[in-house]
């Protein structure tokens, strides 16, 4: 899959599953989809019919990598 190309339609195979860091409050939820060839999408889950980020799976590893290692913490 062409990710320079990829339209909403072509997400419509995706199995999207929510953060374990969401919660159950409705707030800030997440939602990953990891079952497409090649990608990763991301999507809040507020807005489902909304815009999806696309990552490349080398992309997702290090994104997840930095957040196990507390590259994006806030100091405080």
């Amino acid at each position: 899959m062409d990710r320079k190309n990829l339209t909403t339609t072509e997400l419509t195979g995706a199995v999207w599953r929510k953060s374990s860091r969401s919660g159950n409050g409705g707030g800030n939820c997440v939602e990953v989809a990891t079952n497409l060839p090649g990608i990763v999408a991301v999507r809040d889950s507020k807005n489902r019919g909304g815009p999806a980020l696309i990552f490349t799976p080398s992309e997702w590893r290090a994104f997840l990598g930095g957040v196990k290692d507390g590259e994006f913490d806030q100091p405080g």
